[in-house]
């Protein structure tokens, strides 16, 4: 794609919106636009955008999320975003109209807003109960204690009631379907501690828990909480591919245009495609010709050529002239929603992962219950007291609740995701890091992964000043982006454009003008007279000379070489699977000494590559970043895309590359193979603290204090464990 702005008429990027599932336009009041901006990346940018759009006659208010880079806009009835994308492109920004009605409505930070509060209230009572209890263990007696605990009682149950209602519902869910999880001894721990001690606080009892639930509660929401926090909330990559389509279409009918919402074409339509705008489906050219931008969807560097009979796809961008196209699929029938299916069955697939913790909870909940009840039963047979039976059995659930287990996980993705996130790596799924330890093969896309996605120059200075001026003068005439990447060089170097008169752009073949009376072009090897080699070219000719190639090549990312040479040091298998044509594939292949590649592979093909490779024992790391990579993203083990990735690649990764710089993706295997090995040690402290706590319990031994010591000890002892990986 070219870094220049390009208007489209009715273009939509899978960026992102999730607003109401309503049409763009309200009704006769008012319109609600949403835009997506993937250029801006600071506050200026926001402050430029808003104040340009509130400007702009129509426009009641605009404003800018630079987290998911989009604007929402409140204008009067008549404005469309088809006025608003050039007012933005005049400010230097890329701007592609987002279609809300294709995706559900935002999940908001509600839920990690919702756990914050609870672990509020929930450290706020049990800092308060706690110097209750410390009076207590002092040695208050009597009415005195009694009054304490019916105090404590007092800020505890509503406290619990509220904060622990995540523990509650998790356990519900998993019991209503007879299976057991963390949650289920957590809750019977709660609510076993919660019923003792109000049992004995009614008989003037000397112990009671109220403590040591609010402190189970606190110490377990802050590993809820970490755990959500190493996370991004993000939709189902499958809706941001969606979101691609163009939500409006142009339909010719007997030759006469009207724009209709794309839901309502029909196969055997005639579509109109304005330069700039995407394919609303897919279908073949019956007139005019241009060039398409096929890299988002099929990683091909190049722009195809577009003429009479090709068959197109939709979400290919026109770039150079208008198109007539009659559809052959639309809506569910294209090819972009046999991707955008393919990507589901591929996130579900990754579902079936099983964390560390969870493998821990099948064995941790039935041995603690067994072990609790085995006490009850032990201690009431023994002693025929139903009270002491039952003190004892809350004992040993509160001592063996999982708080350091809770933590165990938590602390250490998130110590990990902090000192990945000051290389440049943002962790969003909960068991990233997990998965990214047990890897052996690393399978890279090209085309703006390894690769900048964007045409180099690389022979400038062949070129006589004369050539590069008038070279200068017909690029920039042409969005395209090889003329885009001239155009820029030429600049660079100081060049300043030539007179040339009369210049045209000839839709799909190139630029031509008059220069002092002889006629220029700049385009096509064909269409200057020239033979096309293999190295991707754009061809001068002046007059009747031999026509002169200026060659370009796809840059190599920053720290490609350096990221390939580490994987490959630490024993990994790397493979290269592209999109693109042969040629440039090889050469990427044998430069960055990769032996394993594949070129002109499909969506489909990607996917099926990582399965075979899951058959054969192997686990998968895929880095990618186009449209054609995403359902390859979601079924590998664990994936990672650059920032500058099609969003609806990003919401298919684990792992988001925040810079421009490949060289992390290295370190991030070391550091996540470190965080796995912490966080078996931290299961190990978490064993070692249940054997020396649980005979005490079970033999009856673990008052109130104790209970509240072990708790506190084993819990920060993981933390501190976890820090290390600082």
């Amino acid at each position: 794609m070219t870094a220049q702005a390009r208007p489209p008429t009715a273009a939509a990027c899978p960026g992102c919106l999730a607003a109401p599932a309503e049409a763009v336009r309200e009704g006769p009041k008012d319109a609600r636009i949403a835009l997506s901006l993937p250029t801006i990346h600071c506050q200026a940018c926001i402050s430029a955008v808003e104040r340009g759009l509130n400007a702009h006659p129509g426009v009641k208010d605009a404003r800018v999320n630079l987290t998911l880079k989009r604007a929402m806009i409140d204008a009067d009835a008549g404005l469309s975003a088809d006025d608003l994308i050039p007012v933005l492109a005049g400010l230097g920004y890329e701007a592609h109209e987002l279609d809300p009605g294709a995706l559900s409505a935002t999940q908001s930070d509600k839920a990690g807003r919702d756990l914050l509060i609870r672990l509020a209230v929930a450290g706020f009572a049990s800092m308060n109960v706690m110097l209750l209890s410390v009076s207590v263990w002092s040695g208050a007696t009597d009415a005195t204690r009694d009054l304490f605990h019916w105090i404590s009682a007092v800020i505890t149950l509503p406290a619990i009631a509220y904060s622990a209602q995540p523990f509650f519902r998790n356990a519900w869910e998993a019991l209503s379907v007879r299976r057991l999880n963390m949650d289920v001894p957590i809750v019977l721990a709660i609510v076993l501690a919660l019923a003792t001690s109000l049992w004995e606080t009614t008989l003037s009892g000397e112990h009671a828990y109220f403590d040591a639930a609010l402190a189970l509660t606190f110490f377990l929401l802050a590993g809820r909480y970490l755990d959500y926090r190493t996370r991004a909330i993000a939709r189902s990559a499958a809706q941001e591919l969606a979101a691609l389509e163009v939500p409006r279409a142009v339909r010719v009918i007997d030759g006469v245009e009207q724009e209709v919402a794309v839901a309502d074409l029909a196969v055997g339509d005639l579509v109109l495609v304005r330069p700039g705008g995407r394919m609303p489906a897919d279908g073949a050219v019956v007139d005019g010709r241009s060039e398409l931008d096929r890299s988002l969807l099929t990683g091909e560097t190049l722009p195809v050529f577009a003429e009479p009979g090709l068959a197109v796809s939709a979400g290919e961008v026109n770039l150079t002239g208008p198109l007539t196209i009659r559809a052959s699929a639309v809506g569910e029938d294209t090819s972009l929603h046999r991707m955008a299916d393919l990507l589901a069955i591929a996130e579900s697939g990754r579902s079936r992962y099983t964390s560390l913790a969870d493998a821990a909870a099948k064995l941790y909940a039935p041995g603690v219950h067994i072990l609790a009840g085995l006490s009850f039963v032990g201690w009431y047979l023994w002693s025929g007291d139903l009270r002491v039976a039952l003190n004892i059995a809350a004992a040993v659930l509160i001592i063996t609740c999982p708080c350091a287990l809770g933590l165990a996980v938590p602390a250490v993705t998130t110590a990990a995701s902090g000192r990945l996130f000051k290389k440049g790596m943002l962790i969003k799924h909960a068991t990233a890091l997990e998965r990214l330890a047990q890897i052996d093969t690393v399978m890279f896309d090209k085309t703006g992964t390894l690769t900048a996605g964007t045409p180099e120059l690389t022979n400038l200075g062949e070129f006589s000043r004369r050539e590069l001026e008038i070279a200068l003068a017909l690029a920039g005439a042409s969005a395209h982006p090889l003329s885009v990447s001239l155009a820029g060089a030429g600049q660079e170097a100081g060049i300043i454009p030539a007179e040339v008169q009369d210049v045209t752009e000839v839709p799909g073949y190139g630029i031509e003008g008059n220069w002092h009376g002889q006629a220029v072009r700049l385009g096509r090897a064909g269409w200057v007279g020239a033979d096309q080699g293999e190295q991707t070219a754009v061809w001068l000719s002046v007059g009747a000379s031999v026509p002169r190639a200026f060659l370009f090549t796809d840059a190599l990312r920053p720290g490609a070489a350096d990221a390939v040479r580490a994987l490959q040091e630490a024993g990994k298998d790397v493979l290269l699977i592209s999109g693109d044509a042969t040629g440039a594939v090889r050469r990427l292949a044998e430069t960055l000494h990769i032996g394993t590649w594949e070129a002109e592979a499909l969506p489909e093909d990607k996917a099926a590559r990582i399965a075979a490779l899951g058959k054969a024992g192997h686990k998968v790391l895929m880095v990618g970043d186009g449209l054609n990579d995403t359902a390859a993203l979601a079924a590998a083990d664990v994936s990672i895309s650059p920032a500058s990735a099609l969003d609806a690649a990003r919401v298919a990764s684990d792992i988001v590359l925040l810079g421009r710089d490949l060289a992390p993706i290295a370190e991030a295997c070391e550091v996540a193979e470190k965080a796995t090995k912490r966080i078996r040690e931290n299961f190990r402290i978490a064993t070692v603290y249940n054997v020396i706590a649980v005979p005490l319990a079970v033999a009856g031994l673990a008052t109130p204090l104790i209970a509240a010591l072990a708790m506190s000890a084993s819990s920060i002892t993981v933390s501190l464990n976890a820090l290390r990986l600082r």
